[in-house]
């Protein structure tokens, strides 16, 4: 499952509880057409990760190698969610910095899956784990780029 930009789901209604609003860029309407499209864009990735999941894995190396990547998506997405909220831009940096850490965390346990010999279908694996990466990096770019905004 590819998943790209065209692809994505608007968020639903009950779900949007305002734009992002922020004091550390510009509000212009382009700037929070992107930040919305990688709000949802994480939060479907993370879905992704937890579909591919939900076969049955009886092996206790599975349980847990599911249990991180899980835990490393949905926290990606949340965390970005959290990070459009920022007050500062201090918390927004800090939330950012989270955001790719669990971002790499998420690529680094899809890795483990196609590496190691778990059984799982590792050709689904590869259009999950080229998302992530992308995601991962966009993040970090959005890191840097207000690290250096700010210098």
């Amino acid at each position: 499952m590819d998943l790209g930009e065209d692809d994505l789901p608007e968020p639903e209604e009950s779900f949007v509880f305002r734009e992002p609003e922020s004091t550390y860029g510009s509000n212009s309407s382009e700037r929070i057409r992107f930040v919305n499209a990688l709000r949802t864009r994480t939060k479907v990735a993370a879905v992704a990760v937890i579909d591919f999941l939900e076969m049955d894995r009886p092996s206790l190396a599975m349980r847990e190698v599911s249990r991180q990547l899980i835990r490393s998506a949905t926290s990606t997405a949340a965390n970005y969610r959290a990070a459009c909220l920022a007050r500062s831009g201090r918390e927004f940096y800090a939330k950012m910095s989270i955001v790719v850490e669990e971002a790499d965390e998420t690529v680094f346990w899809l890795e483990i899956l196609y590496e190691s010999r778990l059984k799982v279908d590792k050709e689904s694996l590869i259009p999950l784990g080229r998302e992530w990466r992308e995601i991962s990096k966009i993040m970090s770019k959005a890191r840097s780029s207000y690290r250096n905004k700010k210098a």
